[in-house]
C-alpha cells in the first residue's frame, strides 16, 4: 500500500492538539484544508482516528497505538533529511519557533536575537508560550523547534540540555526608608513582597527555596510576568525576589536598588529541549550552540 506521507505531521499535530482549529494553525494549514487531509488519513489508515466529543477531539485506540510509531517515523525522515543539509547561518532563511518561559524571554531572547542579527540575519525566531504543560508548547509533537526554561518530566522523545545556572537577589525602592545597604531576615518577613506567576515551574522552585530556609514572604500581589515588577516596586515599599540576571538590569533603574537574599537561596537551572527529530538538523545545532553561548557570555558579565 502507498502512504501519503504529507499526512503524517496532520496526525501528529492532531494527536497534540485534540483540535482542528489548532492543529491547522500549528502545521500552517487553513482550517479546511486540515479537515480535507483528515479525511484522507481516514481512509489511508482506514480508521475514524479522531473522535468529536464534548472537549475537542478523542484518539480511537488506534490511533493511540499508531501515534508513537508515526512519531519515530517521521524523527528516523528528519534525521535522514537533514543529517545531509548544509548550514551556513550567513545565508540561511529560516523560521524557528521556540517556547521561552517568562525568564527567558525576559533576560536570554534579547541577546539571541541580537546575535542572530549579527550573524544569521536570515533566521527569524517566532516565539509561541511556554506555559505549564510541555505539550502545550508543540515540542512534544516537534512543531515547536526549542521550549527554554525550567523542563520537568520531560516525555522520553525529548532531549533536554542544561543551558546555566541561576541564582536569586531582591530589590527595593532606591529611597526605602527601612532598608540601607542589607536585608535582614527580619525585615524581609515584615516587607510586603511582590511575586511573579508565572513563569510556572520556576516559580516553584522559589517557594521550595523560601520554605527550605523557613524564610516568610508577605504576598501583597502576584503580576504576571517581571516587566511590571520594576513599576510596582519602585512605587511602593515593597520587596521582590528575582533571578540574578533581572536584578542586573534592573540595577541600572536609578529608581531601584539591589540587595542580596538574606539567606542562601540556592540555584536553578536554565534548561534547553528539544524533539529527538531535531537532533542532526544542522540548523537547530546551530541555534543551540549560539544560545548556549549567548548564556555563558551573560552570566560571565560580558
Amino acid at each position: 500500500m502507498r502512504y501519503d506521507l504529507n499526512l503524517l505531521p496532520i496526525f501528529a499535530a492532531l494527536m497534540e492538539e485534540r483540535s482542528v482549529t489548532r492543529a491547522a494553525e500549528r502545521v500552517g494549514m487553513t482550517q479546511p484544508a486540515l479537515s480535507n487531509a483528515l479525511a484522507r488519513l481516514r481512509t489511508m489508515l482506514q480508521d475514524q482516528l479522531f473522535i468529536r466529543e464534548r472537549y475537542g477531539l478523542q484518539p480511537t485506540p488506534i490511533a493511540l497505538e499508531l501515534a508513537p510509531v508515526i512519531a519515530e517515523a517521521l524523527a528516523k525522515l528528519d534525521d535522514a533529511v537533514l543529517g545531509q543539509q548544509d548550514f551556513d547561518p550567513a545565508s540561511a532563511e529560516r523560521v524557528l519557533t521556540i517556547a521561552p518561559n517568562g525568564y527567558v524571554e525576559f533576560v536570554l531572547v534579547p541577546a539571541i536575537v541580537a546575535r542572530l542579527q549579527e550573524v544569521a540575519p536570515g533566521i527569524r525566531l517566532r516565539l509561541t508560550p511556554f506555559g505549564n504543560d510541555l505539550a502545550e508548547t508543540g515540542v512534544v509533537s516537534g512543531t515547536t523547534a526549542l521550549v527554554l526554561g525550567r523542563i520537568i518530566d520531560p516525555p522520553d522523545n525529548l532531549v533536554v540540555q542544561h543551558v546555566m545556572d541561576e541564582g536569586l537577589a531582591c530589590i527595593v525602592a532606591a529611597g526605602h526608608p527601612d532598608i540601607g545597604d542589607s536585608l535582614t531576615r527580619e525585615q524581609f518577613e515584615r516587607l510586603k513582597h511582590v511575586n511573579v506567576v508565572p513563569p510556572g515551574r520556576m516559580r516553584a522552585g522559589l517557594f521550595q527555596a523560601l520554605s527550605q530556609q523557613q524564610l516568610k514572604r508577605d504576598v501583597a500581589i502576584s503580576v504576571t510576568n517581571f516587566f511590571a515588577v520594576a513599576e510596582m516596586v519602585a512605587v511602593t515599599k515593597y520587596c521582590a525576589t528575582l533571578p540574578n540576571l533581572i536584578c542586573r538590569r534592573l540595577a541600572h533603574d536609578p529608581r531601584l536598588k539591589v540587595l542580596p537574599a538574606p539567606v542562601d537561596l540556592g540555584t536553578f537551572p536554565v534548561e534547553m529541549a528539544w524533539h529527538v527529530r531535531y537532533r542532526h538538523d544542522p540548523a537547530h545545532r546551530w541555534l543551540r550552540t549560539l544560545i548556549g553561548e549567548v548564556a555563558a557570555q551573560l552570566v560571565a558579565g560580558s
